[in-house]
């Protein structure tokens, strides 16, 4: 009797790590650290992924600053502040200098994009009391926006140790 392939068996043959992190590429950008991961997840030794990332980098099919800004416009697009998008700007792998670098680019102004939160969240009428501006105050520290852009938006009282992480 005739033994059948893989291919004929209908399991596909593991895809190389270049091969497999394009696929990925092909669906979104990722950070250099995020492709890594996932190509470590899927059984493929470092030097084979090394190997792929680099060839993928020189072929500018990977690009850590398209992908920082790409993610800025996605995040400030939902309505995230500045020390939100740090953190996990960081967590990808970037740098400090160019998570300032990028973010330096975006050109927001945040004080607009923390009183449109607001809008979207609160409507257009002001805290009546100060319970309320409290509530307001946390609602954009949790999205990232600092202290100072806090305080100027809502006009609460907030602690500035928030802004110590940034």
């Amino acid at each position: 009797m005739k033994r059948r392939s893989d291919s004929e068996d209908g399991k596909k043959p593991k895809p190389s790590a270049y091969n497999k992190a394009l696929g990925l590429l092909a669906r979104r950008e990722h950070s250099r650290r995020e492709l890594r991961l996932k190509l470590k997840q899927g059984g493929y030794e470092g030097e084979e992924a090394g190997a792929a990332l680099d060839r993928l980098g020189e072929q500018h099919y990977q690009d850590d600053d398209r992908f920082a800004e790409m993610l800025v416009r996605s995040r400030v697009a939902q309505g995230y502040g500045p020390m939100r998008l740090r953190v996990e700007l960081k967590s990808h792998g970037l740098s400090d200098a160019r998570i300032r670098a990028v973010l330096d680019a975006a050109e927001v102004d945040w004080v607009a994009s923390a009183a449109a939160q607001l809008r979207r969240r609160y409507g257009a009428a002001g805290a009546p009391d100060p319970a309320e501006k409290a509530k307001r105050a946390q609602f954009l520290l949790r999205r990232g926006f600092p202290a100072a852009t806090v305080r100027s938006v809502t006009h609460a009282d907030v602690d500035d140790a928030a802004d110590d992480d940034a």
